[in-house]
């Protein structure tokens, strides 16, 4: 199936670590209340945040023509990876949220990049940014740098996942990078 044929079906999935704002992007950007299965944390992300996604979020953003795009997060904890498959099968392609505030943020880079290498090689990845307002630096160039040495160019943006319009970004620049002839906005 061709990246054309596959923007049809409109699933995108959004990853990254705990408490990058995989719940709170698709919240945003969602036209529907969504749909999210946090639980308590009851481990190492308890230092993190109060509540843990464990199987996935959803929402669906309504676009003009009445086609829809079905936004799905992962859970970020690696404990919960059987889901990465599940929620990435029928995906048209991949949202990494990165927390700059976190101890090494390229680390989860690499972590995320090489877990869900096999499924972007097959559709695409955008990534977006978060926190850089907490924490400047890294900057983007750096992330730039570091995604190139994995054999990554993604497009890359500071966002704010609470921002419908930040988000939104990352949505359109997946979609484009997928077909570079489609109208988005």
């Amino acid at each position: 199936m061709d990246k054309r044929s596959m923007i049809q079906y409109n699933k995108i999935i959004f990853t990254g670590p705990v408490g990058a704002g995989k719940t709170t992007a698709i919240a945003s950007l969602s036209d529907v209340p969504p749909l999210s299965t946090d639980e308590a944390a009851s481990d190492m992300t308890k230092s993190r945040k109060a509540s843990t996604t464990v199987a996935m979020d959803y929402g669906i953003l309504n676009l003009a023509g009445g086609e829809k795009i079905h936004l799905y997060g992962t859970p970020g904890q690696e404990r919960f990876d059987f889901m990465w498959d599940i929620l990435t099968t029928g995906g048209i392609g991949l949202v990494l949220l990165l927390d700059n505030t976190r101890a090494d943020p390229f680390q989860d880079m690499k972590f995320f990049l090489g877990k869900f290498r096999e499924f972007i090689a097959s559709t695409s990845v955008v990534i977006g940014v978060t926190q850089t307002d907490l924490s400047p630096e890294p900057r983007l160039d750096s992330y730039h740098q570091y995604a190139g040495t994995m054999g990554f160019t993604p497009a890359i943006f500071e966002v704010d996942a609470r921002r419908r319009a930040d988000v939104s970004v990352l949505v359109q620049a997946l979609l484009y990078s997928l077909d570079p002839g489609l109208e988005v906005g």
